[in-house]
């Protein structure tokens, strides 16, 4: 525009030099293919998915080695396989806590779905579908979600069987629907490791009692996992107290499994009986332990933050959050050897008079 009171818009010539605005050279052809290739390396380590269609574990483990050798992808860095057994309601929040809980333990995920035959044509229609994942989508590890489909729902293991890592430990994990007696379920009769969910059953106290009848080394509970950081806690302000414990109290909602779990274990290690105080929740909200000197209470009765009152010092705040999912079975793929403190807290004041947790081996 020409300066001035009117407005007036000229031709006027541009000088410009490509050379003298930009100092640096472009990448010549093959550079270009190089960072091309890298791309799409990048692209496909964010987003390998494979959808197999009437397949076999045959296939399904061929696919696995493509995926992994096209984005380089070494198996050998997976430390374990988890076994998911879930139905289409729950997988979507199943696997994402497992590949959260893989980047602490990388691991080969296995997610069985039986789906659910409406029609005797159905029944006898024998199917396995799988979609392959592979790279970031699976966490630092590799999922196989497994459809299964007619009698190929009876014999799940048989298709889990060869999908196992070779020497690595197998954890199987029932978000939902637990056999009654994991370790002699088929998938878990594969496992070192066997997780359940009482939090997720109609009837969580009728579902503790029948953990204890069917209890076998390597079963656990996340009911139980749960409790960690409380018995932390516990333990932490008995250490410091340094007097004996002479009554307890457990303060929860009603029917929480792991509350009932916590009182058992007090049972069994304090040797002393255990009142269930039933409150608004949620979960487990206080517990107090009587002693001469006061009470010791850890109370957290909402939020991420307890109070911890100790005869004769200050109150103090702490961090007692409720953890996610993933959180929980992190902690329990830390460590895959028998849960004895699980046991004692099944049994409960059966460990004082010596009574022992049945073993179905």
């Amino acid at each position: 525009m020409v300066p001035g009171t009117s407005m007036e818009i000229p031709d006027v010539t541009i000088d410009f030099s490509y050379g003298e605005s930009f100092t640096e050279s472009g990448p010549q052809a093959y550079e270009r293919l190089i960072l091309d290739a890298r791309t799409r390396r990048t692209e496909l380590a964010q987003a390998m998915k494979i959808d197999l269609t009437d397949t076999t574990a045959s296939k399904i483990n061929k696919t696995l080695v493509k995926g992994r050798r096209e984005i380089g992808t070494p198996a050998v860095g997976m430390v374990l396989t988890m076994v998911i057994v879930t139905d289409e309601e729950n997988a979507y929040d199943s696997i994402k806590a497992a590949e959260e809980a893989s980047r602490e333990h990388p691991s080969r995920t296995l997610v069985v779905i039986r789906r659910v035959a409406r029609t005797p044509r159905d029944r006898t229609n024998s199917r396995l579908d799988a979609e392959v994942r592979v790279g970031s989508d699976a966490g630092t590890g590799e999922t196989v979600v497994l459809r299964t489909y007619g009698e190929v729902s009876e014999h799940a293991d048989s298709v889990v069987l060869p999908l196992l890592l070779p020497d690595a430990p197998v954890v199987v994990w029932w978000p939902v629907d637990s056999p009654e007696v994991p370790v002699k379920d088929p998938l878990g009769a594969l496992a070192q490791r066997r997780i359940t969910d009482m939090y997720a059953v109609e009837n969580p106290l009728g579902a503790l009692e029948a953990r204890v009848a069917s209890y076998a080394p390597g079963d656990t509970d996340l009911a139980w996992t749960r409790l960690t950081p409380w018995r932390s806690m516990l333990a932490a302000a008995l250490d410091q107290a340094r007097t004996k414990v002479t009554s307890a109290a457990v303060e929860s909602e009603a029917e929480n499994p792991s509350a009932e779990l916590l009182a058992r274990w007090l049972e069994a290690r304090l040797k002393v009986p255990v009142e269930r105080v039933v409150t608004a929740g949620p979960v487990v909200t206080a517990v107090r332990l009587g002693t001469k000197s006061g009470e010791i209470v850890i109370d957290r009765p909402e939020g991420p933050l307890a109070t911890l009152s100790l005869p004769g010092q200050p109150s103090r705040t702490l961090a007692l959050k409720v953890r996610s999912t993933s959180e929980l079975i992190a902690e329990e793929l830390r460590r895959l050897d028998a849960d004895e403190m699980y046991a004692v807290a099944l049994r409960g004041e059966g460990a004082k008079s010596g009574k022992e947790t049945p073993s179905h081996v």
